[in-house]
């Protein structure tokens, strides 16, 4: 059977446990916020001014812009599932907008001698250390639950599923994060959502193949 055949092939059975598959990607989405959710309340605590921070447009942009890619990355891990699924670029439009809107405003309303400190923050290397440390546990519920789909991109269905978990331990994170910046999470959230990013390609390249 030619390998484009097979593609088809899979991807007629695929359609037919569309509903199971979608089903076991939406139950480890859930079980990843749980455990990202528990570890905040239980390891590294919401920040003790939260109920201040939640009426300033900093924290407020900074969670929703988060809750976009979370939204962006469950989408392209329903897409990305199938045997001969696309990719919903359209999904990242919104956080695109926000992440470009939040930080013009910073830099127009910022004195330019504050960029550095903004972007550096005071918790950057506990950021890098504690996104993948919560991210851990998601990637692994994702992964199990993609194994039973048929990917045809091994390491790009891997990528996603990292990038998938790395922005739901993100959205916790940011609840205890006190560096509200979009300088800051443009840097330090990226760095560490782009480290599990690449963890989920290589995972993904051995875990996911078929």
């Amino acid at each position: 059977m030619k390998t484009d055949d097979l593609i088809a092939a899979l991807s007629r059975d695929a359609t037919l446990t569309e509903a199971p598959v979608g089903k076991r990607l939406t139950l480890a989405l859930a079980m990843s916020a749980a455990v990202a959710f528990a570890l905040l309340m239980l390891v590294i605590k919401p920040r003790p001014d939260l109920l201040v921070a939640a009426t300033t447009m900093l924290f407020d942009l900074k969670m929703l812009l988060i809750a976009t890619l979370v939204v962006a990355a469950i989408a392209l891990l329903h897409a990305v599932a199938r045997p001969e699924g696309h990719l919903p670029k359209a999904v990242l439009i919104l956080p695109v907008a926000l992440l470009v809107f939040g930080i013009g405003h910073e830099l127009a309303t910022q004195a330019p001698a504050n960029y550095g400190s903004r972007l550096v923050g005071r918790n950057w290397a506990f950021c890098l250390v504690s996104i993948p440390l919560m991210a851990a546990g998601p990637l692994a519920l994702i992964m199990t639950a993609m194994r039973a789909s048929a990917p045809s991109q091994t390491a790009l269905a891997g990528a996603i599923a990292g990038f998938a978990a790395g922005v739901v331990a993100g959205f916790f994170y940011g609840i205890h994060c006190i560096d509200d910046s979009l300088l800051f999470v443009v840097t330090w959230y990226t760095i560490a959502i782009g480290l599990m990013t690449l963890l989920g390609a290589a995972i993904g390249r051995r875990v996911l193949a078929w």
